[in-house]
């Protein structure tokens, strides 16, 4: 099954390829649409998006915000771009759904409900 295309700003895609030493983020860049920042869709996961996801294994719902590894927080709901979640909801669209390994060799699959911009 191919994976579809990933819609990214050309902002986040640079900074991200800094970060590409991880195997998982480099192969969610390899297959990026880049775009300038205001042709990116608004229902696009993009970096300090809020976004609500579903994780279909299990029911649970949750809602977190996409951040750098920096400014990770999970006391405030800030994900890691690098963490499993962080890079499988990565530059999917609202509705998108993947099916992602996680570290326990278990794959989960998430899906976006709603993405929610960050003001600039």
């Amino acid at each position: 099954m191919e994976l579809e295309k990933l819609i990214l700003s050309e902002q986040d895609y640079t900074r991200l390829s800094m970060l590409a030493n991880d195997e998982l983020l480099g192969d969610e860049l390899s297959r990026a649409i880049v775009m300038p920042a205001n042709q990116v869709p608004t229902n696009v996961v993009r970096m300090h998006s809020r976004v609500i996801y579903l994780d279909e294994s299990n029911g649970a719902t949750r809602e977190v915000e996409l951040s750098f590894p920096e400014d990770a927080d999970i006391k405030y709901g800030k994900i890691s771009v690098l963490s499993p979640v962080g890079a499988a909801l990565l530059g999917l669209r609202e509705g998108q759904s993947i099916d992602w390994p996680f570290p326990n060799g278990q794959s989960r699959r998430l899906k976006v409900v709603t993405v929610m911009q960050q003001a600039a």
